[in-house]
């Protein structure tokens, strides 16, 4: 009875688990890129308001 409900769910888990992964990594790189990008251009700005 256990062999008929265990394959069915760990199948459709690990495909919507893969998913989250995903989806979790790509908002991260984002994230990420965003905050580098801040950090750079308010480093230009400091530099440019001491000269």
């Amino acid at each position: 009875m256990a062999d008929k409900t265990s394959p069915k769910k760990h199948g459709k888990s690990g495909e919507t688990r893969e998913d989250r992964l995903k989806a979790s990594l790509k908002a991260n790189l984002a994230r990420r890129k965003a905050q580098a990008k801040a950090r750079a251009t308010s480093d230009d700005n400091v530099g440019k308001d001491e000269g």
